[in-house]
């Protein structure tokens, strides 16, 4: 949500609606979820207490390396997204050469800066790229939007839309609602290339914005990512925290709320998102 987002890029993409005002949209919604799930932690730390040994034993560590050279240390992960933004608003580089630069820049830092992966691990790494991202790769180069024309799928839906909706508020709100569950269940990239140039034209004609409807689709799908039973990101912490996904679901649910209330902010409120593109133009 927070630039740079691979979803907006997608949206970009799908949509034809500018990347750097999507990157833009994104910032002070990032902001209020960010402070949302910072509420949470503080509510649960005052109300449950905290582990302060540990705190306090893992500040020493950190002091004692000190300032210089932290920042040092994460000098060229915090280079990243410099470099992207950089070249975006700087008109270097376009956003889809600006993934590309990304992608090879986050590479030789992990190999010969990090070193938090080795040569031998490149191919099965890419491996599980193309598995994840062929598909959606696949749908972009058959121009999936003048697939959408030919058949006319995207003004059935308009008609359906328009014939039963007839304000920006009712649209959104049966929108969010199944955003959140298709997160559930599908993969961000397939769903944003799916669902965006299908409901855009009919929200735009009922004075949706189109980057409010990117902002609320990213953070909707965000959502449904962490949601049980099939959100995908139950499955990769509980992997790494060696527990089962439902066991990380149910600590999650007081997150999801948090990020709810934020997401209905941002549904009702479009200043978050419209805002800062709206000054830079």
């Amino acid at each position: 949500i927070i630039p740079p987002s691979i979803p907006f890029v997608l949206y970009s993409l799908a949509t034809g609606v500018s990347t750097g005002d999507l990157f833009l949209g994104g910032v002070f919604p990032g902001l209020l979820i960010g402070v949302m799930l910072m509420a949470y932690a503080v509510f649960y730390c005052v109300k449950h207490g905290e582990d302060k040994e540990k705190i306090n034993a893992r500040m020493e560590e950190l002091k004692k390396e000190g300032l210089p050279k932290l920042f040092k240390d994460s000098f060229w992960a915090l280079l990243c997204p410099v470099v992207v933004l950089g070249g975006i608003y700087s008109v270097f580089v376009t956003p889809t050469e600006a993934a590309t630069v990304s992608v090879f820049y986050a590479l030789f830092v992990s190999l010969f800066i990090y070193k938090t992966i080795s040569v031998k691990e490149l191919i099965p790494l890419c491996a599980e790229s193309v598995k994840t991202y062929g598909g959606l790769a696949f749908v972009l180069a058959t121009a999936f939007g003048r697939v959408l024309s030919l058949t006319r799928a995207t003004r059935a839906v308009e008609t359906f839309i328009l014939g039963n909706f007839h304000s920006s508020i009712a649209v959104l709100s049966v929108l969010v609602i199944i955003f959140l569950l298709l997160g559930m269940v599908m993969d961000t990239g397939p769903a944003i290339i799916i669902l965006a140039p299908v409901l855009l034209p009919a929200c735009e004609k009922l004075g949706v914005d189109p980057v409010h409807l990117g902002v609320i689709l990213v953070c909707c799908l965000s959502i449904g990512l962490a949601t049980p039973p099939f959100g995908l990101d139950l499955f990769v912490a509980g992997n790494i925290a060696q527990e089962q996904p439902m066991d990380v679901a149910k600590k999650a649910v007081p997150f999801i709320v948090s990020f709810l209330v934020a997401l209905v902010l941002i549904t009702y409120i479009p200043w978050f998102s419209t805002y800062l593109p709206s000054i830079v133009k």
